[in-house]
């Protein structure tokens, strides 16, 4: 039983190799597919929405707290050209 079932599997894989088998499951896949994404497309863009406002926020706390504590800051100066003589 095995072997008529390994077999079957071989000429399925065969069978879904050729190009217009390809070709036709492309076609009929698109219409579900674009119908799928288009009910997905508004979380999409909430979800993007809700990534660059968070962003935004943690960008401003982290300019804050840079803001507030500069002079507690030890920050190594790499640009100290004064040190440097030609």
């Amino acid at each position: 039983m095995s072997g008529f079932k390994a077999s079957f599997i071989d000429e399925c894989i065969k069978i879904l190799k050729k190009p217009e088998v390809k070709h036709e499951l492309k076609v009929l896949m698109h219409p579900m597919i674009d119908m799928i994404f288009i009910e997905i497309y508004p979380y999409i863009l909430l979800s993007m929405i809700f990534v660059i406002i968070s962003f935004l926020l943690i960008l401003g706390i982290f300019v804050l707290l840079l803001r507030n504590n500069r002079s507690q800051l030890k920050l190594p100066r790499f640009l100290n050209f004064s040190s440097y003589s030609i």
